[in-house]
């Protein structure tokens, strides 16, 4: 298995990796990384106040943002101050303990330093269930209630950060592990310092304790960034560099702002430019994940306009092509995109009340930060942009080009596309090389929308930290809209996020003539079995409401039986008809199986799962579905 990460992720991962880990057991991180600091002298909250060092906005009484009663606003804000928050955008808990998971029970032991912190165990549950309260995304929706009802919620605001550094000792505990949560708190707290600026609530005292504390996880992530420069290489640096650019360029008065600056910048750029491929795909083939970039391409954007320190037009041009992919896969009639890759329910600005599956708003605020126009002006559709200070030379919405049963490809990313407007139809299709390291083991899912609803989906992802067979559903092959040959995986699970035998020999060829559209696509998969198989399927669209499906096996020994998968939606269950047959032109049965979906990150329902079952190498699979009239 050594060879094999070397061979996906390069020596140099290898290498650092091996002597990272050494660092973590041997303690020499722990010196690196101190529990306690000398106090530190500051600058004055009078003399910060008058340097007027310009943010998104420089206080509340400054922001252009449209006040609207949002209901469904007051109702989260009373949550809020009861004690609750919304975990994964989706469901409220209420939480007492910033240490305690609130699933298991199982509390952290700050005396430890975060080095000998556990992130994956059986007996703590998932860190993620701590780690949300501690990101303080719900203070936005606080400071969000202020300005749209007018109120003043300072002093709880100031009271809960009090209450995280009051209990949580530097570089100590749970809440240090990631640098990625860090740099969220510290991005958040910003955003509250800088609306609640002229309260009473902030004073000299205050002040100083939370620069102090943020001026020493700053120092946390930057020391720490190699980890997710070479190791993680994800979102996670980009999000960890963004903290850095911005800090940089907001505290000059700190005595590494100018290598947070000058680092965090350059670092932020690189990573764009080898994280968003050419085509707008994004290396983590995940569609929630393109957008926490999405969010935090629009962060970087806007302020640097506003410090006249501008991002390169390499960036500039990279955001364009991801907004545009987003734009064009946008489809669902509420702004949902297919559930496509990992999907832990990250939303880390929440700007407006929308669903936390309507992606339209953050889309909406790049396009506008990059084409200074609108996609979308209905509803509350702008106020994500406004708190983003997106400025518009115009609110006429583009002209769309897409012609009748038209193909896209994205070839990088893997994403092959039909949009066909004679039954207004979406055909959403993976079949990826894989250069960077996969999510899931997806290739050849299709999903099916029409009239802006999903009727063909992916299962979605659950939890990173549950029972093996779940993550096998979920991650592996079997919870999408493909085959699974003798009930293996396309590709070999490893421990955690790492997968081996990457798919990488792929051929896709698509075609067009009048109205019948084609995908026809190949590769070479099921490493784990005695010998690797290539798995083709080609996707016919030649008429309205239906779809031809073509499996075929080459390589497969005989009597091994594959099993061809369809995760239905069960609400249009009764819309849908699909028939196969195998290569004898013999129908199979259909086995109506238990699957399941999960919309949001730790929750999970049973749903129908269609599949059919054969000991050949083909489905000829048909597949009609009857539209809400």
């Amino acid at each position: 298995m050594i060879l094999q990460i070397i061979k996906n992720q390069g020596f140099k991962y290898f290498l650092f990796r091996v002597w990272y880990e050494f660092k973590m057991r041997s303690g020499i991180l722990r010196k690196k990384f101190p529990s306690k600091t000398k106090p530190d002298i500051y600058i004055s909250l009078k003399d910060w106040k008058s340097l007027n060092v310009p943010f998104l906005f420089s206080c509340r009484n400054s922001l252009k943002v449209v006040r609207v009663n949002i209901k469904q606003l007051e109702s989260d804000y009373q949550k809020i101050l009861a004690g609750s928050i919304q975990f994964f955008n989706h469901e409220w808990r209420e939480v007492n303990d910033w240490h305690v998971n609130i699933n298991t029970g199982f509390k952290y032991d700050i005396t430890k330093h975060w080095t000998q912190i556990e992130d994956f165990s059986n007996e703590a549950g998932d860190i993620k269930y701590v780690w949300e309260k501690s990101r303080f995304t719900y203070l936005q929706e606080v400071m969000r209630y202020d300005h749209h009802f007018q109120k003043d919620s300072s002093e709880f605001v100031f009271n809960e950060i009090d209450s995280w550094i009051e209990e949580n000792p530097l570089n100590m505990g749970p809440n240090y592990k990631c640098s990625q949560e860090i740099s969220l708190r510290c991005l958040n707290w910003i955003w509250v310092l800088y609306f609640y600026k002229d309260s009473e609530a902030l004073n000299e005292k205050r002040w100083n304790k939370i620069l102090h504390s943020l001026n020493w996880q700053i120092k946390h992530v930057y020391s720490n960034i190699d980890f997710s420069r070479i190791c993680v290489r994800n979102n996670h640096a980009v999000t960890e560099c963004l903290t850095l650019y911005i800090a940089g360029l907001l505290f000059p008065f700190l005595e590494d702002s100018k290598k947070w600056l000058l680092n965090g910048k350059k670092w932020f750029e690189q990573e764009i430019d080898y994280q968003v491929y050419e085509d707008g795909t994004f290396l983590q083939f995940s569609h929630n994940y393109q957008r926490v970039l999405t969010q935090l391409l629009t962060f970087g954007i806007s302020i640097s306009k506003i410090h006249n320190n501008y991002l390169s037009k390499n960036t500039i041009s990279k955001a364009k092509k991801l907004v545009n992919y987003m734009k064009h896969c946008c489809i669902g009639e509420k702004g949902e995109m297919p559930n496509y890759g990992n999907n832990d329910g990250a939303l880390f600005f929440k700007l407006t009340n929308h669903d936390f599956a309507d992606f339209r708003p953050q889309i909406n605020a790049l396009y506008g930060s990059v084409y200074s126009a609108p996609l979308y002006v209905e509803g509350n559709a702008l106020e994500e942009s406004e708190w983003f200070g997106v400025s518009y030379k115009e609110l006429s919405l583009p002209i769309s080009n897409e012609l009748s049963a038209s193909i896209t490809s994205y070839n990088q990313g893997g994403i092959f596309t039909i949009s066909d407007e004679s039954d207004d139809s979406f055909t959403f299709f993976k079949c990826a090389k894989y250069r960077d390291r996969p999510g899931q083991a997806d290739n050849m899912h299709l999903d099916i929308w029409m009239n802006g609803l999903n009727y063909l989906r992916d299962s979605g992802t659950y939890k990173y930290n549950t029972d093996e067979q779940l993550i096998n559903y979920f991650a592996g092959t079997a919870g999408h809209n493909t085959i699974v040959v003798d009930g293996h995986n396309q590709m070999t699970k490893g421990p955690r996020f790492i997968w081996y035998d990457w798919t990488r020999t792929v051929k896709v060829n698509v075609s067009q003539e009048g109205k019948e559209v084609i995908i026809d696509s190949e590769a070479e998969m099921f490493y784990s079995l005695s010998q690797p198989v290539v798995h083709s399927r080609k996707i016919i669209k030649s008429r309205p409401n239906h779809w031809l499906v073509i499996d075929t096996v080459i390589g497969k020994e005989k009597n091994v039986p594959m099993v061809q998968s369809w995760q239905i939606n069960p609400d249009f269950s009764d819309m849908i008809v699909i028939k196969s047959f195998n290569e004898l032109d013999e129908e199979i049965n259909l086995k109506k199986d238990r699957g399941y979906w999960s919309e949001s990150y730790g929750k999970m329902v049973e749903i129908p799962s269609w599949q059919f079952v054969s000991l050949g190498n083909e489905f000829r699979t048909e597949i009609t579905i009857s539209p809400i009239s």
